[in-house]
């Protein structure tokens, strides 16, 4: 009998002195094959923690479907669907292309989350510079310029836009609001330190066919309208929810985008 008791303590401390490498093991195992994915599809997204870019469209929709977590860049979204600290991330489909690779761990869902049109806000009591820069659009897209535009920033082709030689005199100027810190590939500072980006090249060859100067004000994303409907800018760019409509108007489209889901591959 006091044999038996022997060999149980004895197998009861060797047990107590593997356990630490144990579960180092099972830890090392467990990161090595990944955090399960429980977002497959958008039906699974309803309840969920969320990661989005604050400011971003995104916003409004991920507190819609569940409970969103904010970050300041996609690389942090990244890190932390991977750390589990969410279920799955909203971003822009360019941005998420851009973040994602076949190492990444994460992956686009098949089925787009939302798709959207980008446009300019101008003041309400301002019909004129609306149906001016609405005929200036007109003119981009059928000179191929806007879908250049586009293909520059969303695809990645080589393309430098130059205003035309026969533009009239510069008569005044048009604030821009863009969001503050950029949002690229729409606006940012390139490595210059001039404004640049999809939503900055359209606004200048638009007032360039206006014979006016492009003047960029930054202000929080949250803002754009506000800035617009409070004479702090002429004009914002990007994309608008359709409620704005009864604070300021919204021009014809420029460009087409979409949001994407990301999971844990």
């Amino acid at each position: 009998m006091r044999n038996n008791k022997k060999l149980l303590l004895r197998n009861l401390l060797l047990l107590v002195a593997v356990l630490p490498a144990l579960s180092f093991l099972f830890v090392q195992s467990g990161c090595r094959k990944g955090l399960p994915n429980e977002v497959r599809s958008i039906e699974d997204i309803s309840g969920k923690t969320i990661a989005v870019l604050s400011g971003t469209p995104s916003v409004r929709l991920a507190e819609e479907l569940g409970t969103a977590k904010y970050y300041a860049t996609g690389e942090e979204i990244i890190g932390g669907l991977l750390a589990g600290t969410v279920d799955c991330a909203f971003l822009e489909a360019v941005v998420a292309s851009e973040l994602i690779s076949s190492q990444s761990g994460a992956r686009i869902l098949s089925e787009n989350l939302m798709e959207y049109e980008l446009r300019f806000a101008v003041p309400r009591e301002n019909l004129q510079l609306l149906q001016a820069i609405n005929n200036a659009l007109a003119t981009l897209n059928s000179n191929g310029v806007l879908r250049a535009l586009r293909d520059k920033y969303i695809s990645g082709k080589n393309y430098t836009y130059e205003s035309p030689n026969n533009i009239e005199a510069r008569d005044g100027t048009l604030r821009l609001a863009i969001p503050s810190g950029g949002a690229p590939p729409y606006s940012f500072l390139d490595e210059n330190g001039y404004y640049s980006g999809l939503d900055v090249e359209v606004a200048k060859a638009v007032c360039d066919l206006l014979g006016v100067g492009l003047e960029i004000v930054e202000v929080e994303s949250a803002e754009l309208i506000t800035a617009v409907w409070f004479g702090r800018a002429e004009i914002a760019a990007g994309w608008l929810p359709g409620d704005v409509e009864e604070q300021v108007h919204i021009t014809n489209p420029y460009a087409d985008s979409a949001y994407v889901v990301v999971v844990r591959k």
